[in-house]
């Protein structure tokens, strides 16, 4: 009863994770910044990770683990890695940004001295 119902949980997991991987493959080609397409592959190695998880269930081993491991800290690094360089584009872009222009506040007439006195 037990093994059954770990086999069902099982694969309603690998479920969602085929969906999401569909999901996200689709986000990947199609994003329209690469912001998007960036987010896209670290959640695509997410549900590598959450895959090799469930092999790791499946067949009752660990052997997976420093795979997942490594995988983690290669998802980890390149994010922080694009989160740096879009930030430097960022701040880039914000110093190279034109001036708004300045409103033309209109001046009295002038006249010159003596005018007037």
């Amino acid at each position: 009863m037990a093994d059954m119902l770990v086999m069902i949980m099982v694969s309603a997991g690998a479920l969602m994770l085929s969906v999401a991987a569909v999901l996200t493959v689709g986000r990947l080609s199609r994003g329209p910044t690469s912001l998007d397409r960036v987010v896209a592959a670290d959640v695509l190695i997410a549900v590598v990770i959450a895959t090799l998880a469930l092999e790791a269930i499946i067949n009752d081993h660990t052997t997976t683990l420093p795979v997942m491991l490594v995988l983690s800290l290669l998802g980890f690094a390149g994010s922080v890695s694009i989160a740096r360089f879009v930030a430097d584009r960022d701040k880039a872009t914000r110093w190279n940004v034109e001036p708004p222009e300045r409103p033309v506040i209109p001046s009295a007439p002038r006249t010159e001295a003596g005018e007037g006195q």
